[in-house]
Formats: C-alpha cells, sequence, structure tokens
C-alpha cells in the first residue's frame, strides 16, 4: 500500500477511534466515519472489506496498542509499581479532561455495547485488555500475586475512568489512586 493509502486507512481508523470513544459502537454509524475522516466511501470498503465489524475491531487494536505504548514508556520512567499505577492514572485522567470528558477507555464502551453480541469485537477488546494486564504484571512481578493484582488494578482504573466520565472529575481517580497505593504496600 502506498502512503496515500496508507493516510487513508489512518483518517477512516482515527475517525472511527474518535466516534467509538465518544458515541460508541452503535453511534457510529459508517456514514459518520466517511464525513468525520473525509475518505471516500470506496476507500472504507477498499481498506476494510469486512465492514465496520473489521474496521472497528482494528481501531480497538490500534487504539489499544498506543495506550499499551504509552503504558510501556511510563513503565520505563516510574521506578515503583504505586508510581507506574500513579502514572497510568495522570496520563488517562488528562487524556479524559483534554477531552471534555469524552473519552475515557478506548475499549470499554464498545465492550459494554457489543461483548455478548458479536464475537469477533469480543475478541478484539479482550485482546487488548490482555495486553495491558500483561503490562501491568510486568510491573508487579516480583510480588507473588501479580497475577490477581493485575487484573484488579486494570479494574479498578477501568471504573474510576468510567466514574471520572460520569462525574466530569478527577475525583474518582485520585481515590484509586491512594487505594492502589494502600493495595500495593
Amino acid at each position: 500500500m502506498g502512503q496515500k493509502g496508507a493516510e487513508t486507512r489512518d483518517r477512516l481508523l482515527d475517525a472511527t477511534q474518535e466516534l467509538m470513544e465518544t458515541a460508541g459502537y452503535l453511534g457510529a454509524g459508517l456514514n459518520q466515519v466517511v464525513a468525520v475522516s473525509g475518505a471516500p466511501r470506496g476507500s472504507l470498503y477498499f481498506h476494510f472489506p469486512g465492514g465496520k465489524d473489521e474496521l472497528v475491531g482494528a481501531s480497538i487494536r490500534r487504539a489499544g496498542q498506543a495506550i499499551g505504548d504509552s503504558l510501556g514508556g511510563l513503565a520505563e520512567s516510574q521506578p515503583s509499581a504505586t508510581e507506574f499505577v500513579d502514572g497510568v492514572l495522570r496520563f488517562l485522567g488528562d487524556r479524559l479532561e483534554e477531552s471534555g470528558w469524552r473519552k475515557g477507555c478506548p475499549v470499554a464502551t464498545v465492550a459494554l455495547e457489543t461483548a455478548a453480541t458479536n464475537d469477533p469485537l469480543q475478541q478484539a477488546c479482550s485482546e487488548v485488555y490482555t495486553a495491558w494486564e500483561a503490562a501491568l504484571r510486568t510491573q508487579l512481578a516480583d510480588r507473588p500475586n501479580a497475577e490477581d493484582l493485575a487484573v484488579t488494578i486494570l479494574a479498578l482504573v477501568e471504573g474510576a475512568l468510567l466514574l471520572a466520565r460520569a462525574h466530569r472529575s478527577r475525583e474518582p481517580l485520585t481515590r484509586i489512586a491512594r487505594q492502589v497505593g494502600v493495595l500495593l504496600s
């Protein structure tokens, strides 16, 4: 694929991610993706012949990788697990607040809307959450209960993002950061 094709594909994925995070799977139709991306409709089907589910799955994986890359950067700069989780919560809180409380987790809305009824999208969501759990487990590797802690912390972060978005406040993230500190001490 040439540069122009790659750019068009990226615009379609960017538009899909934006719409998915702010309007969810059901609120992000292909017409909206084409309008937001500025890409021709034919490009959508050229790059994603499987239609909306293929596009959304690719968008989820791409957004998950971007967040995962940010987590990797935080892991390198934060010496302790507690500082790492604090950094993750600050990063996600900044992202949420800068978006006007519209962008929480790029996976959660799709998972809530589709996981019970759409196997390909459930799989995409599961893959991203599994990768994020692995990143947390790596930070907690010196603890005997690293697997349980990783799932617990991920669930706390996801819940705090939901509450922060609903309340339009960073307070749930701040509270979770304190409790994770207690949990890991």
